[in-house]
């Protein structure tokens, strides 16, 4: 048996139309999916898509075809589905390993994230370090050389949102009128990354947040931009394909009880439930 586990993303740092096309840089956080695979008869509960990156991987590696049918799939994951946390990354990536791992084989990043977005857009919390990606075709993968220690209050909403079908609108129009915010987004996640300014990165998150309204609402944001001002939050991000918006601060420097207590006083809460105090992680899959 072999194991892998990949984490999830607390939606996208950043998201848009940079360098000609729509780019991401995932934020990983605390919340993971593991996968084994083991000699066995597949069951019936795995996950979509696993099982055709499983034969993607034998493929990869000249194993025969059929050799897939003796092989058993399990899995646990701690990742809300459908809500732009990037479950189905966490997934497939975990499961490419595990399977890689089983045959006695191992993957680069590079190979990981082209075997991943042959099946579906894909999460750059693949990678070890926050990269800048091409979800849809992995032709960009800009890596920043900067781990932020930052936590994160995810507010989940009971909304949820498929995101082959997110792609599948025609957002490009959208996606290009926003390119300067972007272009500006990306220059601040930049120069955060550069000299590890955490109002910076906050900058450019609630910048690439702001664009995103134009293609996907979140309900209360204003209301949530009013409060990270007023609690002097780094910033906030949100799921550019999801329901969810992250909330960034330091436990140690801001009122976390303040910030619950604020989110239920503005009536925020009615809207976001559900909410998680998370840290940010390195990527890449364990």
């Amino acid at each position: 048996m072999a194991e892998a586990r990949c984490p999830a993303s607390c939606g996208e740092l950043i998201q848009g139309w940079i360098l000609g096309g729509e780019k991401l840089i995932s934020c990983p956080v605390n919340w993971f999916s593991t996968v084994s695979v083991a000699d066995g008869v597949p069951g019936h509960c795995e996950r979509p898509r696993m099982r055709q990156m499983l034969r993607a991987v034998l493929a990869y590696f000249d194993q025969p075809a059929d050799s897939a049918r003796g092989l058993h799939i399990s899995f646990e994951s701690t990742i809300p589905v459908a809500k732009g946390l990037a479950s189905s990354t966490a997934d497939i990536a975990a499961t490419a390993l595990a399977t890689a791992r089983h045959l006695g084989e191992t993957l680069d990043e590079a190979t990981l994230a082209g075997l991943c977005v042959a099946l579906e857009p894909t999460d750059s919390t693949l990678f070890q370090r926050l990269t800048l990606f091409d979800h849809q075709t992995a032709a960009t993968q800009i890596s920043y050389d900067w781990q932020p220690s930052i936590d994160i209050l995810l507010l989940e909403s009971p909304e949820t949102l498929n995101t082959e079908d997110y792609h599948r609108r025609h957002r490009q129009t959208a996606l290009r009128a926003s390119a300067a915010s972007l272009a500006q987004a990306w220059q601040l996640f930049t120069q955060a990354a550069e000299h590890h300014d955490y109002a910076l990165l906050g900058q450019s998150t609630t910048l690439s947040a702001e664009a995103s309204q134009h293609l996907l609402v979140k309900p209360d944001f204003s209301a949530l931009l009013e409060l990270v001002e007023d609690l002097d939050l780094y910033g906030l991000n949100v799921a550019h394909s999801g329901s969810v918006v992250g909330l960034l601060l330091d436990r140690q420097r801001h009122d976390v009880e303040q910030l619950y207590w604020q989110l239920h006083q503005r009536n925020i809460s009615r809207n976001y439930p559900s909410q998680h105090l998370l840290t940010m992680v390195p990527g890449g899959v364990r």
